[in-house]
């Protein structure tokens, strides 16, 4: 009961804490596009606040997992180029070197290069965080010979039309790993903030060499677009 009446009383104190600067953000004379880029990160962290307690087991699970959540996302802020996009590749790369996996190591990463918008950049840092995490507990990353190939690839389209980004997450020399019994905060992200947000189909598979998860969702303007390396320093249409 204490433990429940700690872990309650905390997100009261953090949501407040939101609740306040957002009314900073509409008294001081913060541009519409920045006010908006940062209400959107509010919505998510005040999203991450509220799931991470409904999902937790106790309040010390809580706070560790919380606040490596919250780290996600603010790497995924500090990856954004002057267009406040991001790199697929750096995001993935990044978040797996805090869990000192290192591409070209025990990670393979391959796929054309895809800059996402600051909202789908991170959710897609938030999904990619809750995947590492996972395959650190439960999969792959828990074995010294473990590792993940990471791949992705945008199909369909044309001229005027945007296609499908497919990405799939394929752990290598885990354990078998089979679907838990309760689901918690990554299950939501990927299944169901995912889905709401970037209109994304997932697919878990539980193999006996860890997780497959394959994420598909359009790459409209608003998520994000591929680009040829000449251009990739050219700014996206607006989302």
């Amino acid at each position: 009961m204490a433990e429940a009446e700690a872990m309650a009383a905390r997100l009261a104190q953090l949501e407040a804490d939101n609740a306040r600067l957002r009314r900073l953000l509409d008294e001081a004379g913060t541009s519409d596009g920045l006010r908006h880029g940062l209400r959107d990160t509010l919505a998510m962290l005040r999203a991450v606040l509220r799931l991470s307690a409904e999902t937790a087991e106790n309040v010390d699970g809580y706070a560790t997992h919380l606040e490596g959540r919250l780290d996600a996302i603010a790497r995924v802020r500090v990856a954004a180029d002057t267009f406040g996009e991001v790199s697929l590749h750096t995001l993935i790369s990044d978040e797996l070197m805090i869990h000192l996996v290192r591409e070209g190591e025990q990670a393979a990463l391959e796929g054309p290069t895809v800059r996402l918008r600051p909202k789908a950049a991170q959710l897609a840092g938030l999904a990619v965080h809750e995947l590492c995490s996972n395959a650190v507990e439960h999969g792959a990353f828990g074995l010294s010979k473990g590792g993940v190939d990471v791949s992705w690839a945008v199909t369909g389209g044309g001229s005027q039309a945007p296609g499908d980004l497919t990405l799939i997450w394929k752990e290598l020399g885990g354990r078998g790993v089979s679907e838990p019994a309760r689901r918690g905060f990554g299950m939501q992200v990927l299944t169901e903030m995912l889905g709401y947000e970037l209109s994304a189909a997932v697919a878990l598979a539980f193999e006996p060499d860890g997780l497959r998860c394959t994420i598909r969702f359009p790459l409209v303007p608003r998520i994000g677009r591929m680009v040829e390396e000449d251009h990739a320093d050219e700014p996206g249409e607006p989302g």
